[in-house]
Protein backbone atom coordinates (compact mmCIF):
# COMPACT_ATOMS: atom_id res chain seq x y z
CA UNK A 1 0.00 0.00 0.00
CA UNK A 2 2.60 2.38 0.88
CA UNK A 3 4.51 1.89 -2.60
CA UNK A 4 1.40 2.35 -4.33
CA UNK A 5 0.89 6.15 -2.29
CA UNK A 6 4.99 6.72 -3.03
CA UNK A 7 4.10 5.83 -6.83
CA UNK A 8 1.46 8.62 -6.86
CA UNK A 9 3.57 11.44 -4.82
CA UNK A 10 6.23 10.68 -7.01
CA UNK A 11 4.88 10.98 -10.59
CA UNK A 12 2.21 13.55 -9.77
CA UNK A 13 -0.29 11.78 -11.69
CA UNK A 14 -3.32 12.55 -9.25
CA UNK A 15 -4.70 16.14 -9.32
CA UNK A 16 -6.08 16.64 -5.20
CA UNK A 17 -8.66 18.39 -4.04
CA UNK A 18 -8.25 20.29 -0.09
CA UNK A 19 -10.47 18.62 2.34
CA UNK A 20 -9.44 19.70 5.61
CA UNK A 21 -10.03 22.34 7.78
CA UNK A 22 -7.61 25.13 6.29
CA UNK A 23 -9.36 24.57 2.74
CA UNK A 24 -12.59 25.67 1.02
CA UNK A 25 -12.52 24.12 -2.41
CA UNK A 26 -8.90 25.12 -3.78
CA UNK A 27 -5.70 27.48 -2.84
CA UNK A 28 -7.52 30.60 -4.32
CA UNK A 29 -10.07 30.28 -1.30
CA UNK A 30 -7.22 29.97 1.61
CA UNK A 31 -4.56 32.13 3.18
CA UNK A 32 -1.58 30.80 4.54
CA UNK A 33 0.11 32.81 8.00
CA UNK A 34 3.49 33.43 8.81
CA UNK A 35 2.98 31.16 11.44
CA UNK A 36 2.36 28.43 8.71
CA UNK A 37 4.95 28.95 6.41
CA UNK A 38 7.83 29.30 9.53
CA UNK A 39 6.07 25.50 10.71
CA UNK A 40 6.56 24.37 7.17
CA UNK A 41 10.00 25.55 7.10
CA UNK A 42 10.92 23.94 10.11
CA UNK A 43 9.30 20.62 9.46
CA UNK A 44 10.78 20.18 5.94
CA UNK A 45 14.03 20.98 7.49
CA UNK A 46 13.45 18.25 10.18
CA UNK A 47 12.64 15.80 7.96
CA UNK A 48 15.13 16.41 4.99
CA UNK A 49 17.56 15.89 8.35
CA UNK A 50 16.48 12.81 8.74
CA UNK A 51 15.48 11.37 5.77
CA UNK A 52 17.42 12.83 2.52
CA UNK A 53 19.77 10.46 1.01
CA UNK A 54 22.79 13.52 1.68
CA UNK A 55 22.88 14.14 5.30
CA UNK A 56 25.25 17.43 4.45
CA UNK A 57 22.94 18.71 1.49
CA UNK A 58 20.35 18.11 4.19
CA UNK A 59 21.80 20.59 6.45
CA UNK A 60 22.54 22.84 3.57
CA UNK A 61 18.85 22.99 2.33
CA UNK A 62 17.91 23.55 6.04
CA UNK A 63 20.07 26.72 6.26
CA UNK A 64 19.10 28.18 3.22
CA UNK A 65 15.17 28.13 3.65
CA UNK A 66 15.41 29.09 7.30
CA UNK A 67 17.82 32.08 6.10
CA UNK A 68 14.86 32.86 3.37
CA UNK A 69 12.37 32.93 5.93
CA UNK A 70 14.07 35.08 7.92
CA UNK A 71 15.12 37.71 5.62
CA UNK A 72 11.43 37.72 4.65
CA UNK A 73 11.73 36.07 0.85
CA UNK A 74 7.88 34.49 1.55
CA UNK A 75 6.60 37.40 2.85
CA UNK A 76 3.40 38.47 0.92
CA UNK A 77 3.07 34.89 -0.39
CA UNK A 78 0.08 33.82 0.95
CA UNK A 79 -1.40 31.23 -1.33
CA UNK A 80 -0.04 27.45 -0.38
CA UNK A 81 0.67 26.49 -4.05
CA UNK A 82 3.27 29.52 -4.67
CA UNK A 83 4.39 28.91 -1.14
CA UNK A 84 5.08 25.14 -2.19
CA UNK A 85 6.66 25.94 -5.55
CA UNK A 86 8.88 28.44 -4.22
CA UNK A 87 10.27 26.19 -1.34
CA UNK A 88 10.52 23.44 -4.11
CA UNK A 89 12.48 25.52 -6.42
CA UNK A 90 15.13 26.78 -2.90
CA UNK A 91 15.76 23.27 -2.18
CA UNK A 92 16.52 22.28 -6.05
CA UNK A 93 18.43 25.13 -5.78
CA UNK A 94 20.73 24.14 -3.36
CA UNK A 95 20.55 20.42 -3.88
CA UNK A 96 20.12 20.11 -7.74
CA UNK A 97 18.03 16.97 -7.21
CA UNK A 98 14.43 16.84 -9.00
CA UNK A 99 12.67 14.58 -7.49
CA UNK A 100 12.60 16.92 -4.13
CA UNK A 101 9.09 18.68 -4.40
CA UNK A 102 6.99 20.22 -1.78
CA UNK A 103 3.49 20.11 -3.38
CA UNK A 104 -0.17 21.40 -1.64
CA UNK A 105 -1.95 18.06 -0.69
CA UNK A 106 -4.41 18.39 1.67
CA UNK A 107 -6.93 15.54 0.68
CA UNK A 108 -3.39 13.26 -0.34
CA UNK A 109 -2.37 13.35 3.58
CA UNK A 110 -5.65 12.40 4.42
CA UNK A 111 -5.54 9.13 2.29
CA UNK A 112 -1.85 9.17 3.48
CA UNK A 113 -2.64 9.29 7.18
CA UNK A 114 -5.51 6.65 7.58
CA UNK A 115 -3.36 4.53 5.27
CA UNK A 116 -1.23 4.17 8.36
CA UNK A 117 -3.96 3.54 10.88
CA UNK A 118 -5.87 1.04 8.88
CA UNK A 119 -5.84 -1.38 5.71
CA UNK A 120 -6.92 1.43 2.71
CA UNK A 121 -8.02 -1.33 0.79
CA UNK A 122 -10.63 0.61 -0.91
CA UNK A 123 -7.72 3.30 -2.26
CA UNK A 124 -5.43 0.68 -3.22
CA UNK A 125 -8.24 -0.90 -5.06
CA UNK A 126 -9.20 2.54 -7.09
CA UNK A 127 -5.43 3.02 -7.89
CA UNK A 128 -5.34 -0.49 -9.22
CA UNK A 129 -8.24 0.23 -11.36
CA UNK A 130 -7.29 3.43 -12.61
CA UNK A 131 -3.80 2.30 -13.59
CA UNK A 132 -5.56 -0.75 -15.57
CA UNK A 133 -7.19 2.17 -17.17
CA UNK A 134 -3.76 3.76 -18.67
CA UNK A 135 -3.03 0.34 -19.60
CA UNK A 136 -0.15 -0.26 -17.04
CA UNK A 137 1.46 2.18 -18.71
CA UNK A 138 1.84 1.12 -22.15
CA UNK A 139 0.46 3.57 -24.41
CA UNK A 140 1.69 2.01 -27.53
CA UNK A 141 2.74 -1.18 -29.45
CA UNK A 142 3.12 -1.81 -32.86
CA UNK A 143 5.27 -3.33 -35.40
CA UNK A 144 7.23 -0.90 -37.77
CA UNK A 145 8.44 -1.62 -41.42
CA UNK A 146 11.14 -4.08 -41.37
CA UNK A 147 9.23 -6.28 -38.82
CA UNK A 148 10.79 -3.74 -36.09
CA UNK A 149 8.69 -3.97 -32.63
CA UNK A 150 8.07 -0.53 -31.29
CA UNK A 151 6.70 0.06 -27.64
CA UNK A 152 5.71 3.12 -26.48
CA UNK A 153 5.89 3.28 -22.68
CA UNK A 154 4.70 5.82 -19.88
CA UNK A 155 5.05 4.67 -16.37
CA UNK A 156 6.39 1.59 -15.00
CA UNK A 157 4.30 -0.14 -12.53
CA UNK A 158 5.69 -2.77 -9.76
CA UNK A 159 6.55 -5.76 -11.47
CA UNK A 160 4.25 -7.94 -9.51
CA UNK A 161 1.18 -5.31 -10.73
CA UNK A 162 2.03 -5.30 -14.60
CA UNK A 163 3.84 -8.97 -15.26
CA UNK A 164 0.58 -9.96 -17.00
CA UNK A 165 0.37 -6.66 -19.02
CA UNK A 166 4.19 -7.31 -19.76
CA UNK A 167 4.10 -10.62 -21.35
CA UNK A 168 0.85 -10.07 -23.19
CA UNK A 169 3.10 -7.18 -25.33
CA UNK A 170 6.27 -9.10 -25.31
CA UNK A 171 4.73 -11.73 -26.76
CA UNK A 172 2.92 -9.45 -29.54
CA UNK A 173 6.93 -8.92 -30.48
CA UNK A 174 8.85 -11.66 -29.69
CA UNK A 175 9.68 -12.66 -33.57
CA UNK A 176 11.00 -9.05 -34.17
CA UNK A 177 14.68 -8.60 -35.01
CA UNK A 178 14.75 -5.63 -33.40
CA UNK A 179 13.02 -4.07 -30.47
CA UNK A 180 12.27 0.17 -29.63
CA UNK A 181 11.25 1.05 -26.52
CA UNK A 182 10.08 4.99 -26.02
CA UNK A 183 10.79 6.45 -23.07
CA UNK A 184 10.94 10.21 -24.11
CA UNK A 185 7.31 10.40 -22.31
CA UNK A 186 8.27 8.23 -19.37
CA UNK A 187 8.65 9.91 -15.89
CA UNK A 188 9.74 6.89 -13.83
CA UNK A 189 8.21 4.67 -11.53
CA UNK A 190 8.91 1.44 -9.76
CA UNK A 191 12.14 -0.34 -9.91
CA UNK A 192 10.95 -3.60 -9.93
CA UNK A 193 8.79 -3.03 -13.14
CA UNK A 194 12.38 -2.11 -14.64
CA UNK A 195 13.65 -4.94 -13.52
CA UNK A 196 10.69 -7.57 -14.58
CA UNK A 197 10.66 -5.73 -18.34
CA UNK A 198 14.56 -5.78 -18.59
CA UNK A 199 14.65 -9.32 -17.92
CA UNK A 200 13.23 -10.23 -21.17
CA UNK A 201 16.30 -8.76 -22.89
CA UNK A 202 18.81 -11.17 -21.17
CA UNK A 203 19.20 -15.13 -20.96
CA UNK A 204 18.52 -17.03 -18.23
CA UNK A 205 22.16 -16.51 -16.31
CA UNK A 206 21.27 -13.38 -13.98
CA UNK A 207 22.35 -10.52 -14.86
CA UNK A 208 23.35 -7.46 -12.37
CA UNK A 209 21.50 -4.28 -13.09
CA UNK A 210 21.35 -2.03 -10.19
CA UNK A 211 21.50 -1.43 -6.78
CA UNK A 212 19.39 0.86 -4.24
CA UNK A 213 20.88 2.33 -1.39
CA UNK A 214 18.65 4.00 1.36
CA UNK A 215 19.87 5.96 3.92
CA UNK A 216 17.00 5.61 7.10
CA UNK A 217 17.75 2.23 7.59
CA UNK A 218 21.18 1.54 5.84
CA UNK A 219 20.16 -1.09 3.43
CA UNK A 220 21.34 -2.01 0.07
CA UNK A 221 18.78 -2.96 -2.31
CA UNK A 222 20.04 -5.33 -5.24
CA UNK A 223 18.44 -5.79 -8.53
CA UNK A 224 19.21 -8.72 -11.21
CA UNK A 225 17.42 -10.32 -13.89
CA UNK A 226 14.74 -12.41 -13.01
CA UNK A 227 15.05 -15.77 -13.43
CA UNK A 228 11.76 -17.31 -14.28
CA UNK A 229 9.64 -14.49 -16.46
CA UNK A 230 6.06 -15.96 -18.66
CA UNK A 231 7.25 -15.81 -22.50
CA UNK A 232 9.85 -15.67 -24.45
CA UNK A 233 13.34 -14.07 -23.71
CA UNK A 234 14.97 -12.02 -26.47
CA UNK A 235 18.26 -11.48 -25.41
CA UNK A 236 20.13 -11.72 -28.88
CA UNK A 237 18.15 -8.64 -30.94
CA UNK A 238 18.95 -5.67 -31.62
CA UNK A 239 17.57 -2.77 -28.58
CA UNK A 240 16.80 0.82 -29.49
CA UNK A 241 15.70 3.50 -26.38
CA UNK A 242 14.71 6.58 -27.12
CA UNK A 243 15.01 9.50 -24.61
CA UNK A 244 14.18 13.30 -24.08
CA UNK A 245 14.25 15.86 -21.71
CA UNK A 246 11.01 14.45 -20.01
CA UNK A 247 12.93 10.72 -19.68
CA UNK A 248 13.04 10.31 -15.97
CA UNK A 249 13.71 8.40 -13.06
CA UNK A 250 12.71 4.92 -14.06
CA UNK A 251 12.78 6.00 -17.29
CA UNK A 252 15.97 6.93 -17.05
CA UNK A 253 17.13 3.66 -14.80
CA UNK A 254 16.22 1.38 -17.75
CA UNK A 255 18.03 3.42 -20.24
CA UNK A 256 21.49 3.77 -18.07
CA UNK A 257 21.53 0.22 -17.28
CA UNK A 258 20.96 -1.03 -20.79
CA UNK A 259 23.32 1.03 -22.22
CA UNK A 260 26.31 0.21 -19.76
CA UNK A 261 25.62 -3.26 -20.05
CA UNK A 262 25.79 -2.62 -23.81
CA UNK A 263 22.61 -4.33 -24.30
CA UNK A 264 21.00 -0.81 -26.06
CA UNK A 265 21.70 2.06 -28.00
CA UNK A 266 20.18 5.29 -26.34
CA UNK A 267 18.99 7.75 -29.28
CA UNK A 268 17.37 11.12 -28.69
CA UNK A 269 18.37 13.67 -26.09
CA UNK A 270 19.58 13.74 -22.66
CA UNK A 271 17.08 12.52 -19.56
CA UNK A 272 16.57 14.77 -16.76
CA UNK A 273 18.23 13.54 -14.25
CA UNK A 274 16.74 11.86 -11.18
CA UNK A 275 18.34 8.80 -9.82
CA UNK A 276 17.38 9.09 -6.05
CA UNK A 277 14.13 7.53 -5.08
CA UNK A 278 12.53 8.40 -2.08
CA UNK A 279 8.31 8.40 -0.81
CA UNK A 280 6.16 11.07 0.08
CA UNK A 281 6.19 12.84 3.48
CA UNK A 282 3.30 14.76 5.84
CA UNK A 283 4.63 18.22 6.47
CA UNK A 284 1.61 19.13 8.06
CA UNK A 285 -2.51 19.46 7.29
CA UNK A 286 -1.65 20.68 4.27
CA UNK A 287 1.33 20.15 2.52
CA UNK A 288 3.35 16.91 1.36
CA UNK A 289 7.26 16.87 0.54
CA UNK A 290 8.46 13.73 -1.48
CA UNK A 291 11.81 13.07 -0.07
CA UNK A 292 14.94 10.98 -1.87
CA UNK A 293 15.88 8.42 0.80
CA UNK A 294 17.97 6.12 -1.42
CA UNK A 295 20.26 6.53 -3.95
CA UNK A 296 21.17 4.65 -7.67
CA UNK A 297 24.55 2.43 -7.65
CA UNK A 298 25.36 1.02 -10.63
CA UNK A 299 27.20 -1.92 -10.14
CA UNK A 300 29.70 -1.06 -12.97
CA UNK A 301 30.29 2.69 -13.01
CA UNK A 302 29.48 2.86 -9.23
CA UNK A 303 27.62 5.96 -9.61
CA UNK A 304 24.54 6.92 -11.34
CA UNK A 305 22.97 9.82 -13.84
CA UNK A 306 21.72 12.05 -11.21
CA UNK A 307 22.13 15.96 -12.24
CA UNK A 308 23.92 14.58 -15.73
CA UNK A 309 21.36 12.67 -17.26
CA UNK A 310 21.68 9.96 -19.05
CA UNK A 311 23.52 10.79 -22.93
CA UNK A 312 22.22 9.17 -25.70
CA UNK A 313 24.32 7.44 -27.68
CA UNK A 314 22.84 9.39 -31.04
CA UNK A 315 21.83 12.49 -30.21
CA UNK A 316 18.75 13.90 -32.17
CA UNK A 317 16.19 15.96 -31.67
CA UNK A 318 13.67 14.17 -29.71
CA UNK A 319 11.18 14.39 -32.09
CA UNK A 320 13.10 12.37 -34.59
CA UNK A 321 14.47 10.32 -32.26
CA UNK A 322 11.73 6.92 -33.36
CA UNK A 323 13.03 7.85 -36.97
CA UNK A 324 16.08 7.74 -36.18
CA UNK A 325 16.41 4.61 -34.05
CA UNK A 326 14.01 2.90 -36.98
CA UNK A 327 16.59 3.35 -39.51
CA UNK A 328 19.29 1.95 -36.92
CA UNK A 329 17.59 -1.05 -36.58
CA UNK A 330 17.16 -1.37 -39.90
CA UNK A 331 20.87 -1.00 -40.83
CA UNK A 332 21.69 -3.47 -38.14
CA UNK A 333 19.65 -6.34 -39.74
CA UNK A 334 20.42 -5.59 -43.12
CA UNK A 335 24.03 -5.70 -42.08
CA UNK A 336 23.31 -9.43 -40.40
CA UNK A 337 24.73 -12.45 -41.19
CA UNK A 338 21.86 -14.14 -40.96
CA UNK A 339 21.38 -16.98 -43.58
CA UNK A 340 17.59 -15.35 -43.86
CA UNK A 341 19.44 -12.33 -45.08
CA UNK A 342 18.55 -12.52 -48.79
CA UNK A 343 19.46 -10.23 -51.54
CA UNK A 344 15.72 -9.64 -51.87
CA UNK A 345 15.48 -8.37 -48.14
CA UNK A 346 18.10 -6.61 -47.60
CA UNK A 347 16.70 -4.49 -51.60
CA UNK A 348 13.64 -3.75 -49.23
CA UNK A 349 15.29 -3.25 -46.13
CA UNK A 350 17.44 -0.67 -48.06
CA UNK A 351 14.22 0.90 -49.59
CA UNK A 352 13.04 1.18 -46.40
CA UNK A 353 15.95 2.80 -45.10
CA UNK A 354 16.08 5.61 -48.04
CA UNK A 355 12.57 6.41 -46.93
CA UNK A 356 12.89 6.90 -43.25
CA UNK A 357 16.16 9.03 -44.10
CA UNK A 358 13.83 11.21 -46.76
CA UNK A 359 11.61 11.88 -43.34
CA UNK A 360 14.62 12.81 -42.53
CA UNK A 361 15.55 15.39 -44.23
CA UNK A 362 12.19 16.81 -45.69
CA UNK A 363 12.98 18.62 -49.25
CA UNK A 364 11.48 21.82 -48.49
CA UNK A 365 9.26 22.17 -51.79
CA UNK A 366 7.30 25.66 -52.77
CA UNK A 367 3.31 25.51 -53.00
CA UNK A 368 3.89 26.11 -56.91
CA UNK A 369 6.48 23.51 -56.87
CA UNK A 370 4.19 21.44 -55.39
CA UNK A 371 1.36 22.14 -57.65
CA UNK A 372 3.24 21.65 -61.00
CA UNK A 373 3.30 17.96 -60.28
CA UNK A 374 -0.47 18.08 -60.13
CA UNK A 375 -2.77 16.14 -63.34
CA UNK A 376 -3.49 13.06 -64.79
CA UNK A 377 -1.47 10.09 -65.22
CA UNK A 378 -3.44 7.31 -67.33
CA UNK A 379 -5.26 5.78 -64.45
CA UNK A 380 -2.92 7.86 -61.87
CA UNK A 381 -4.26 11.11 -60.44
CA UNK A 382 -2.02 13.51 -58.55
CA UNK A 383 -3.47 16.34 -57.28
CA UNK A 384 -2.97 19.20 -54.66
CA UNK A 385 -5.18 19.85 -51.58
CA UNK A 386 -4.06 21.74 -48.62
CA UNK A 387 -0.91 22.78 -48.75
CA UNK A 388 -0.46 18.39 -49.87
CA UNK A 389 -0.22 16.22 -52.67
CA UNK A 390 -1.99 12.99 -53.18
CA UNK A 391 -1.44 10.01 -54.94
CA UNK A 392 -4.99 8.25 -56.43
CA UNK A 393 -5.52 5.51 -58.70
CA UNK A 394 -9.26 5.44 -60.61
CA UNK A 395 -11.64 3.83 -57.70
CA UNK A 396 -8.88 3.21 -55.39
CA UNK A 397 -7.72 5.24 -52.04
CA UNK A 398 -6.02 8.41 -52.01
CA UNK A 399 -2.59 8.20 -50.48
CA UNK A 400 -0.65 11.32 -48.77
CA UNK A 401 2.83 12.25 -51.55
CA UNK A 402 5.61 12.65 -48.97
CA UNK A 403 8.87 14.42 -51.09
CA UNK A 404 12.23 12.81 -50.71
CA UNK A 405 14.06 15.03 -53.62
CA UNK A 406 12.75 17.58 -55.62
CA UNK A 407 10.76 15.38 -58.14
CA UNK A 408 10.92 11.84 -56.60
CA UNK A 409 8.08 10.72 -53.67
CA UNK A 410 7.03 7.96 -51.33
CA UNK A 411 3.77 7.20 -50.44
CA UNK A 412 2.29 7.70 -47.17
CA UNK A 413 2.47 4.01 -45.41
CA UNK A 414 3.88 2.62 -48.41
CA UNK A 415 7.09 2.76 -47.74
CA UNK A 416 8.46 0.47 -50.77
CA UNK A 417 6.69 2.76 -53.46
CA UNK A 418 8.20 5.34 -55.22
CA UNK A 419 6.49 8.41 -57.72
CA UNK A 420 9.71 9.94 -59.83
CA UNK A 421 8.77 12.75 -62.34
CA UNK A 422 10.15 13.73 -65.56
CA UNK A 423 10.35 17.55 -66.61
CA UNK A 424 11.38 18.26 -70.46
CA UNK A 425 13.57 21.41 -71.02
CA UNK A 426 11.59 24.14 -70.19
CA UNK A 427 10.98 22.64 -67.05
CA UNK A 428 7.46 21.26 -67.56
CA UNK A 429 6.15 18.09 -66.14
CA UNK A 430 6.06 15.35 -68.64
CA UNK A 431 5.85 11.93 -67.55
CA UNK A 432 5.05 10.55 -64.01
CA UNK A 433 7.83 6.95 -63.44
CA UNK A 434 6.51 4.24 -61.21
CA UNK A 435 9.27 2.70 -59.50
CA UNK A 436 8.53 -0.83 -57.63
CA UNK A 437 10.73 -2.11 -55.13
CA UNK A 438 11.35 -5.24 -57.27
CA UNK A 439 13.78 -3.24 -59.69
CA UNK A 440 11.06 -2.63 -62.51
CA UNK A 441 9.80 0.88 -63.60
CA UNK A 442 6.34 2.10 -65.32
CA UNK A 443 6.65 5.17 -67.26
CA UNK A 444 3.27 7.31 -67.77
CA UNK A 445 2.58 10.29 -70.19
CA UNK A 446 0.95 13.38 -68.68
CA UNK A 447 -2.49 14.01 -69.81
CA UNK A 448 -3.09 17.27 -68.81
Amino acid sequence: MLRILTLILAMNTISFLPGVSLCQQSADNILITEEIKLNAVNSVSDLLNSNYIFPETAKEMEIYIKNEFEKGSYEGINDPQKFSDMLTDDLQKVSKDKHIRVSFNPEQIQVMKSSKNKNNEEFEKKFIEDFKKENYGFKKVEILSGNIGYIDFRRFGSGELIKDKVAVVMSFVENCEALIFDMRYNGGGDPTGVQLITSYLFGDEPVHLNDLYYRPDDTLQEFWTLKDIEGKRMKNIPVFILTGSYSFSGAEEFAYNLQNLNRAVIVGETTGGGANPGNGNIVDDIFTIFIPTGRAINPYTKTNWEGTGVKPDVEINSIDALTKAHILALEKIAGSSSSEMNENKKRRINRLIESLNATLSDPDLSTEQLKKFAGDYGDRKIFYENGRLFHQRAGREKFEMTPMSKDTFMLHEIDLFRLKFENDSDGNIISLSVLFDNGKTETISKIN
